[in-house]
Parts: structure tokens; C-alpha cells; sequence
């Protein structure tokens, strides 16, 4: 690159330390929080590794901020092409900030010139396929820059995934039979008079056979349902071979949070119930009674160490079972995955369950939407089409395609239990994803009671709607919505009522559970965090109005009934990023406060607030931080300027939160199309290195 490359701009003090004058731009992002103190600090480190070109400097601060935006590696080409946009620079609403853009550095430089200067830089090791094997702290592979860790992530979680395909399970001749009583009784008439496949007896076939598979599906398709008939054929194949006085196969569930694994853990523990009770004749209780209901979130599974992103299992200590389930994997991010797959025994089965269509992991990576890419077409090879006939009696005919190997264990759960044909909810969902805007506007315009819109801003005077988000706030009331199920949408006036009607006779634990449960009935989500329709401005907004209401006693600091989540894991208190407590009285200490959390195992944990240091108030919570949560009334406000977050994956993620009402809070209608439009697309090679291109 030569000095015209990158325009002339005021110096920053980047001279002082000794950074190119071209690139002295980076450090008022820096200072504005458009990129990390940690990108600009990897710059100073490369020099101090010797490199001095200011395009490959300049390329490798991008390549570190992407990846804090949750891309494995950049695409130097896209990159090149629309440098603004995928670079998130500025940041929406600090446009005026800007002295400079990438846009403008970038211009006129072409992709082979960009390929040139990395491939001969010293700091960056070029990779052809698996073939690399260097040192240097980045890595340019098929076009992408790479952190070292990220690419050496990607190869381990492909090489893995490939040598547990090749892990194959002996079936008993009688399977088709086995799946037929488990599977049968699910079936609806569509499915009886063999119109349809029965996703979840083909899911089952697949997964008994092999030593991986993924099993995708929306809410309500089954997933949970699906696995416990899983393991009960799994757990009965093993004790009629070892014996009843045997303990079988050893069984773990896992999430990524400690909401997720709640969730899984109450869903599995209402069934197991169900089957002890006689109410599943299909599966014997001593099965049953072999399939675990406690799901352990990943780091305590795989034994967190303190202050480290390493694991007590890995795979020198592998973790002691034969089946792991691991629910929500959507939310798992490419390291994660990859420290999994390592402490896995190799001759165990792994089973990933999610849905393919929420937003990927906080983190870097989207996992299981790289493993998921062709899905809905099947791509199911005639062995796979065989073996699923055989074992089921399904024709995969129209799901035929030349399929990678671990596309065959790939099964996609396509029918809605939860959401009916009369769900808006679900029809919502289904157009969101679709990316049909039309059928998008006309769900919301026809509300069947359990959806509504709010126009939060006026276009014309830029007036908010106190009134509408006031009702909704309070009451949960919102335009088209009703009642459902015998219930009635609340807002968060109906938990604090129980707040301040206090513990009257009952069990206090139980009382505890109660206003948790009350709290879980409505929950506001935003798409980002700052700004005035952000997170931080909701729930000024929100302390602001309930403390007015006289409904909490302050509208800062601690007081009883504020929510607050963890955004930091507390291997000490053993609490994790995502895990939602509310600050009570507790009548047994005095009326002191206590920051109350539901654990994984049903438990209540207790917490001094000023224990507490890593904790955000949660009356509205981003999209990402609810995913594994489910709440009876969801509430999306969508931010009146454009943002590169919001995407369809958002917003059907956010809709799908939702198990009664849905309430989408609108405060610049001209985004809501665009948003619908555009899907979520973070830089990866995995997909390539698995044949799923």
C-alpha cells in the first residue's frame, strides 16, 4: 500500500508509538468504542514482531475486530467490497464521528494486491486446506485471515466431526419395530396414511446408528420428545445386552446456559413424570427411570477453570459417558465446540439438538448454521434413503441429494406442536423466515389475539407513544392481543404486586419460585444494547416508570424486585453469563436483600448483592441474551436506525421466545422490511472444510 492508499488525516498520537501515520486513525475508534483497545493493542504487538506494512497492519486490526463481532476470520474480498458495512464502521448512530472510513483507506486496493502483501508477511502463515502447520500468529487460508486460535478451532472441530462420523453402532434386526412403538402413537392421520415423514422416528434411526448427528427444529417441532424416546430405545438395546442389574449406558445433557438447562431439565422431568404415571405406555418406567433429567450447563460439565479458557476435561481427561445431548446448540460458539468434541470419548455417541434459524453464538462462530446450511433440501443419499426405509418405513425420495457423509445424520423437524394453524405466533414466525415482508405485515395487521404492534415514534414529530408503551409495560396490553389458554397478558406491574403483597403464610422458598415464575411472564427484548430503543435506554425507561408507579422503591442501585442478570461467569458463586436473579427481602434474615437465581437443578441460590459485581438490571434484555429462555408474553423493540444486527435471524428468534403473546414494538416502520430482508452472515470456513459450500 502506498501513502495515497489511506488519506492524509490529523494525527491521533499514534506517532508516539510508533504506529505507521496511516493507520493513526485506529486510535480515535478506539477512543469513540468503534473497535477494541484489544484490536489496536494486536496492531503494536505485530510490529513488534516486525511487520510494518501498513495494508497487512491495517488488515489485521479488521481481522481482530471482526472477530469480536462474532466472525471466525475476514473475508479479504467481501472485505474489499463493501468494507463499511461489514466492518459495522461506524457504529450506527455515531456516523458523525467519523474522520475516515475503511472505505475510504481501502479504496484501490484490489484483492490480489491484499493476497500479495499477507501471503509475504512474516506474521501470517499461509495455509492451503489442513496443510499448516506454522507458528505465526495469524493464518491466510482460501482467501481468509485468520487469528491463529480460530483457525486451529475451525481444523480440530472438521477433523473431529469426520472421525465421529466414521463411528458406527451395531442395530438390531428388530428396530423397525422398536421405532414403531416408541414413534407410532405420535403420528397424526397425515402422517398414518403415509403422506408425510415422521421426522422424529427418522431422527432417532439416524441417530442410533452413528457417533454424531443433529437434529434441527423450531419450537415446538419435538426435539425433547424426540430424545427421550431416543435414549429409552438406546438404554433398553444396552440392558437387554448387559443385563437389568446393569446401570446401563451413561447418559449427560448439556446447554449452553443455565436458563437453557432449566428449561431442558423441567421439560424432561414433566415427561419422566408422565411415564412413571402410566400416562406413556410406550416406554417402560425401569426405561425411564435410566434417563436423566438433571442437564448441566457446558462449562460445568466440562470443569471451567477459573480465570482460563481451558477445561478439566479435554481430550488427555475425556469426560466418563456413552451419550451426550447438547440442547440449544445454536448458542454454542466455535471454541466451545471445539474443547467439546475434544473431551468426548471417542466410541461415545454426541447428539446436537437446535434450531437452525436463531441467531448464532455470542461468541465467534455459527456453528450449527454452518453444519445446518442445506437442511430443508435433505440431501439424503440412496444408502441413507434405504436405511431410513428399512428402519422406518419413510421415503426420503423427496429429499434426495448428494449429500456429505455428515449430512445423512443431519434430520430436520419440520411440524410446529406448539403453534397451531391458527398461531400467529407461528405464522409470524414461519414468514419471518421465510423473508416474506407481506406475509409478515399481514400476520400483524390480523391478529388472532396473540400478536400485536406499537408504533413507538411518531415519523411525522418524532413523538414517542407514552400512552401505548406505558399500558404495555404495566399491563402487557397492546392492540389485537386477548386471551389465551384461560390467561390474560401481563406486563411487569403483575409481578411487583406480588412483590408487595409479601410472603403472607406461604413457604417463603415457595413464594420465591412464585415471583420468579410471575417475572417469566413478561420480558421486553431489544435488538441492541445502546441508544435510546437499546437496552440501556429501555430500561431507564422501564426503573423510571415503575418507580414513578410506586411499584419499586428506587430506580438505581439495589432494590427489591430488580432483575439482573450475569454478563461474566462466577466459578466461585457458581453462577453463569445468562443466569437471571431478582433482588428480594428475605423474611428469614430480616427482611435483608438477596439476590435470588433458579440453578440448572431446580435449587434456589441466595446472593448478597454486593457480591454481585458483574450483573446487569434486566427488565429488557437483548435478543441474544434470551435465546433458551421462553417467556408467556415476549415483547421486540426494534431501534429506529439502521444497524447491521438487525436481521431476519433476530427477529425470528425474538418472535419464538414467545409462547402465548407476541408484541413487536416498531420504532422506525421503514426498517422492518430490510430487516426481513437480510439474513445474518458471519465469515467462516468450516462449511467449505465439511463439503457443505
Amino acid at each position: 500500500m502506498n501513502q495515497s492508499a489511506l488519506p492524509a488525516v490529523p494525527s491521533f498520537g499514534f506517532a508516539a508509538k510508533g504506529l505507521p501515520s496511516e493507520l493513526q486513525p485506529l486510535e480515535h475508534y478506539q477512543r469513540q468504542g468503534w473497535i477494541r483497545q484489544l484490536d489496536l493493542a494486536f496492531v503494536q504487538l505485530l510490529q513488534q514482531q516486525g511487520e510494518h506494512n501498513p495494508l497487512v497492519l491495517l488488515l489485521c486490526a479488521l481481522t481482530s475486530h471482526q472477530t469480536g463481532r462474532g466472525h471466525i476470520c475476514m473475508d479479504v474480498a467481501a472485505i474489499l467490497t463493501q468494507p463499511n458495512w461489514l466492518l459495522g464502521l461506524p457504529p450506527p448512530g455515531r456516523e458523525f464521528f467519523a474522520e475516515s472510513l475503511p472505505s475510504e483507506w481501502l479504496a484501490g486496493v484490489s484483492v490480489a494486491a491484499a493476497s500479495q502483501a499477507l501471503s509475504a508477511s512474516s506474521v501470517i502463515d499461509v495455509a492451503e486446506g489442513d496443510s499448516d502447520r506454522g507458528s505465526a500468529p495469524l493464518v491466510f487460508s482460501g482467501g481468509r485471515l485468520y487469528l491463529r486460535r480460530y483457525f486451529e478451532y475451525e481444523q480440530q472441530v472438521a477433523e473431529s466431526l469426520a472421525l465421529r462420523l466414521e463411528q458406527t453402532f451395531p442395530l438390531p434386526e428388530d428396530l423397525p419395530a422398536r421405532l414403531a412403538a416408541l414413534f407410532d402413537p405420535l403420528k397424526d392421520e397425515a402422517e398414518l396414511n403415509g403422506q408425510q415423514v415422521h421426522w422424529q422416528s427418522v431422527a432417532a434411526a439416524l441417530a442410533a446408528r452413528s457417533g454424531i448427528s443433529v437434529i434441527s427444529g423450531g419450537p415446538g417441532t419435538g426435539k425433547t420428545t424426540t430424545v427421550v424416546r431416543l435414549l429409552a430405545l438406546l438404554q433398553s438395546l444396552t440392558v437387554e445386552q448387559q443385563g437389568v442389574d446393569s446401570a446401563g449406558l451413561r447418559i449427560q445433557l448439556a446447554a449452553p446456559t443455565g436458563k437453557a438447562a432449566a428449561r431442558l431439565s423441567e421439560s424432561l422431568a414433566a415427561t419422566l413424570a408422565a411415564i412413571a404415571a402410566g400416562q406413556v405406555a410406550e416406554i417402560p418406567a425401569e426405561i425411564a427411570a435410566r434417563i436423566p433429567a438433571e442437564v448441566a450447563t457446558l462449562h460445568r460439565l466440562l470443569g471451567a477453570r477459573p480465570d482460563s479458557r481451558f477445561f478439566r476435561h479435554n481430550a488427555a481427561n475425556p469426560l466418563h459417558l456413552d451419550v451426550l445431548i447438547v440442547d440449544e446448540a445454536s448458542m454454542v460458539d466455535l471454541e466451545m465446540m471445539a474443547s467439546l468434541l475434544a473431551a468426548v470419548p471417542a466410541q461415545a455417541r454426541l447428539i446436537l439438538l437446535g434450531d437452525k434459524d436463531q441467531l448464532s453464538s455470542v461468541e465467534a462462530g455459527a456453528v450449527l448454521g454452518d453444519l445446518c446450511r442445506h437442511a430443508q433440501a435433505g440431501r439424503y443419499q440412496a444408502d441413507t434413503q434405504g436405511f431410513v426405509y428399512r428402519a422406518s418405513g419413510y421415503d426420503l425420495s423427496a429429499y434426495v441429494g448428494a449429500g456429505t457423509a455428515l449430512e445423512q445424520q443431519l434430520v430436520m423437524l419440520r411440524k410446529s406442536h406448539r403453534f397451531g394453524a391458527d398461531s400467529g405466533i407461528g405464522q409470524l414466525a414461519a414468514a419471518v423466515n421465510a423473508g416474506d415482508v407481506a406475509g409478515a405485515r399481514q400476520q400483524l395487521q390480523q391478529s388472532s389475539g396473540d400478536l400485536a404492534f406499537i408504533v413507538a415514534k411518531s415519523s411525522a414529530n418524532g413523538e414517542v407513544n407514552e400512552q401505548a408503551l406505558t399500558q404495555l409495560l404495566l399491563d402487557g396490553r397492546a392492540n389485537g392481543l386477548s386471551e389465551r389458554n384461560g390467561q390474560q397478558p401481563q406486563g411487569y406491574r403483575h409481578y411487583l404486586e406480588l412483590l408487595q403483597q409479601g410472603c403472607q403464610q406461604q413457604d417463603e422458598s415457595q413464594w420465591q419460585r412464585q415471583l420468579l415464575s410471575a417475572f417469566n411472564q413478561f420480558q421486553l427484548l431489544a435488538a441492541v444494547r445502546e441508544g435510546e430503543w437499546g437496552v440501556s435506554g429501555l430500561n431507564q425507561r422501564i426503573a423510571s416508570l415503575l418507580y414513578k408507579q410506586g411499584l419499586i422503591s428506587s430506580d438505581h442501585g439495589w432494590y427489591a424486585g430488580r432483575p439482573v442478570m450475569v454478563m461474566r461467569n462466577d466459578y466461585g458463586l457458581k453462577l453463569m453469563n445468562g443466569d437471571i436473579g431478582i433482588c428480594l427481602p428475605i423474611a428469614a434474615e430480616g427482611g435483608q436483600l438477596r439476590v435470588v437465581f433458579p440453578m440448572a437443578d431446580g435449587s434456589l441460590k441466595a446472593v448478597l448483592p454486593s457480591r454481585l459485581s458483574q450483573v446487569e438490571t434486566v427488565f429488557a434484555m437483548t435478543v441474544h441474551k434470551s435465546q433458551g429462555s421462553e417467556f408467556s408474553h415476549t415483547a421486540l423493540v426494534l431501534p429506529d436506525r439502521p444497524n447491521p444486527v438487525l436481521t431476519r435471524e433476530l427477529i425470528y428468534t425474538g418472535i419464538t421466545r414467545a409462547k402465548l403473546w407476541f408484541t413487536l414494538v416498531i420504532a422506525n416502520p421503514n426498517l422492518v422490511a430490510d430487516a426481513i430482508g437480510k439474513r445474518t452472515e458471519r465469515a467462516s470456513g468450516l462449511a467449505q472444510r465439511l463439503g457443505l459450500t
